[in-house]
């Protein structure tokens, strides 16, 4: 089960991780530094907001026993989480926040279309976590999970001024916590409880 686990995170982190590769070679690190928002200009209160989701979002995760067992755990699964936690904070919310709610603002549909594709496309990307069992009422429920989730993360944006960098922190802190703990949960059939 670990070994699956390791080259599902590993297919996972090279996948994600490419995108951040490919805009570092188009524009530069420094250009990509600028375009997340770890330059400044994000509001205090996107900060407390993104640090919140993360702490609810890691609680309710914890729920699952392979999440709860594998929190703290040290392990080499753990180590391609870290490159998994870098590698979806920055590629995921570039894409499900920056560029898909800013491309909606610009054709000049309001906020709350925004959050709601921000949220929808995030849930439906997230559904092969309940596929690895092949289950569709469990990629349901984790297209409603991960949803909800996406919609609080197009909150902190909005919030944080449309900067992205609380985004990416709470996004990197909950995948560094919940991982590996959330592949094993999916490939031993914990998320159908």
């Amino acid at each position: 089960m670990e070994r699956r686990a390791a080259i599902i995170l590993a297919c996972i982190a090279l996948a994600e991780a490419s995108w951040s590769v490919a805009e570092m070679v188009v524009a530069s690190p420094r250009a990509l530094v600028r375009y997340l928002g770890f330059t400044g200009g994000a509001s205090p209160l996107g900060w407390m907001l993104a640090l919140a989701v993360a702490a609810v979002w890691i609680a309710l995760a914890a729920r699952l026993p392979s999440v709860r067992h594998n929190l703290l755990e040290p392990s080499w699964l753990k180590l391609l989480a870290l490159v998994v936690a870098v590698a979806a904070g920055i590629c995921e919310e570039a894409v499900f926040r920056k560029l898909l709610m800013d491309a909606l603002a610009a054709r000049g549909h309001g906020i709350a279309l925004q959050l709601a594709a921000s949220a929808s496309a995030f849930g439906v990307a997230h559904a092969v976590w309940g596929l690895f069992r092949g289950s569709l009422g469990v990629a349901l429920s984790v297209t409603v999970a991960t949803g909800t989730l996406g919609f609080l993360l197009a909150v902190v944006y909005v919030a944080s001024g449309r900067n992205l960098s609380p985004c990416v922190v709470s996004h990197f802190a909950i995948n560094l916590f919940v991982e590996p703990g959330l592949v094993l949960a999916a490939l031993r059939g914990e998320m159908r409880r």
